[in-house]
């Protein structure tokens, strides 16, 4: 009996998982058919990248693994490029106009920039899919200001995209610990200031937190957070089922969200599902650490924070850092700086939805302070500054001396870091003649024809009001720097 109630019931359970099976796997096949090929870059997997559980105690060290995994990148993956992917927009194919080593210096790298008697540490930590260069400029900046700099090379970036498929939060996190342990170790008694930009900026934030949770010493004086990312779409978190029913099926490019061609000497273009995933848990360790400081009662703790932000961010979400972050600290020594979009488009009809950082300067007083940069009117490009200090109700506007330039209708999540001046990703008046500018070069013509994707010419990758932003660090940073003299 029990065998019949099995065959009546069991069989055509089987012939339903069987079915589905069946469709996931013909989805699967039109869904790869459209995709474009994995190369070399995408499927070789360069082994001795630090990872949290690797034996690695000091700074030294850390640098030793880097070495030996640049080795690795240049036999494994440059020197086997097929001829036929040897193009001129290809950072793999050497002596290609986005071939890094075209660069004096490799951004891709750790690199640290000493000051004789610096007044303080500075560790830039860049975003996701990043390199070191996207602080390049700030960090310069902060140098020759009397900050001694370290750019860290987070794990899993600056060699080939194939890393992003195993990186996780934890290898991340722990690299920012071990520098930040190094920094504290030569510059004794001296603040150590966290600059961190998209992904980077959440690893600062859980550092922080952390540090003070633990109740370590090893706490930076303050943060500069740019496009910090405290919350993306939970969607991200669930695309590790799709590099799963791709282990199952043998299909490789499932571990990708993107494939495109990697054209940028210092980015990958493409994107592997578990990068978005783990950036995803960047943001659940953010909520879990800052949840422990409510409830430890130990929010006034935390450091001074200055961060920017655009309107017009379409990789993070941009309500979260106001509401998950800012909202939820409890110290006047917080200011939240928004980029607004160009009216003068909203105007004309061009933009489509309404800003919703308006609302900011209105309402209960706020804990921390709120800037906004926007038009000085709907019909004017020229910019100006909307301030509302903290716990006040006045808002003053001050001219900062820029405009909106007349072809940009907003910043992106990609542009603020970058001056109009940087000869890669800036407006073209400083660009390498040897290497490819992806921020000032715009093409018109037939499409499929280009080696580099025509939304990359069309993404805003340099900041108008960037001289505006580095005023405004360099001043916080000195204030932060007297405190604690």
């Amino acid at each position: 009996m029990l065998r019949r109630m099995w065959i009546s019931v069991g069989i055509p359970v089987l012939l339903m998982l069987l079915g589905a099976f069946i469709s996931i796997a013909a989805a699967v096949a039109v869904y790869v058919s459209y995709r474009p090929s994995l190369h070399i870059w995408h499927t070789t997997l360069l082994q001795g990248e630090f990872t949290a559980n690797s034996k690695t105690a000091d700074w030294n060290s850390y640098l030793l693994l880097e070495e030996a995994l640049f080795n690795q990148l240049d036999r494994k993956i440059i020197r086997r490029v097929p001829t036929t992917e040897q193009m001129d927009f290809n950072r793999f194919s050497a002596g290609s106009k986005s071939d890094p080593a075209r660069w004096s210096t490799n951004w891709n790298r750790s690199s640290e920039w000493p000051v004789p008697d610096a007044r303080f540490g500075v560790l830039l930590l860049h975003g996701y899919s990043d390199s070191p260069y996207s602080l390049r400029s700030i960090g310069q900046s902060l140098q020759a200001n009397g900050g001694q700099v370290l750019a860290l090379r987070i794990p899993g970036h600056g060699t080939a995209p194939s890393a992003l498929r195993t990186t996780t939060a934890e290898d991340m996190n722990a690299a920012v610990s071990l520098a930040m342990a190094y920094l504290h170790e030569q510059l004794p008694n001296k603040p150590i200031i966290i600059v961190g930009y998209s992904n980077g900026a959440a690893l600062a934030l859980v550092h922080t937190f952390a540090a003070i949770n633990d109740g370590s010493t090893a706490r930076p004086a303050a943060l500069v957070l740019l496009s910090p990312e405290v919350g993306i779409s939970p969607i991200a978190a669930l695309a590790t089922w799709q590099a799963w029913i791709g282990e199952i099926l043998g299909v490789n490019q499932l571990a990708w969200d993107t494939i495109e061609a990697e054209f940028d000497p210092f980015k990958y273009n493409s994107f592997a599902v578990n990068a978005g995933a783990q950036a995803y848990r960047m943001t659940e360790l953010v909520r879990a650490q800052i949840d422990m400081l409510t409830a430890s009662g130990r929010l006034q703790e935390v450091p001074p924070i200055l961060a920017f932000e655009s309107e017009a961010d379409a990789t993070v979400t941009a309500s979260a850092v106001k509401q998950e972050l800012f909202d939820r600290l409890d110290s006047g020594d917080a200011e939240l700086v928004l980029f607004d979009v160009n009216r003068v488009f909203e105007q004309e009809g061009l933009i489509d939805g309404q800003s919703g950082f308006k609302a900011a300067l209105s309402g209960p007083p706020h804990r921390y302070a709120i800037s906004i940069v926007t038009n000085k009117s709907s019909q004017d490009p020229a910019a100006v500054v909307q301030q509302r200090p903290a716990m006040s109700d006045e808002v003053t506007t001050q001219d900062i001396g820029l405009n909106w330039p007349k072809d940009v209708y907003s910043l992106a999540h990609i542009a603020l870091p970058f001056p109009p001046d940087d000869p890669l990703y800036g407006d073209g008046t400083n660009g390498n003649p040897d290497s490819l500018n992806l921020g000032g070069t715009i093409l018109r013509g037939e499409e499929g024809r280009l080696q580099i994707p025509a939304t990359a010419m069309t993404r805003q990758h340099w900041n108008p009001f960037y001289p505006y932003m580095e005023r405004r660090i360099l001043k916080f940073v000195d204030g932060v720097v007297s405190i604690n003299k």
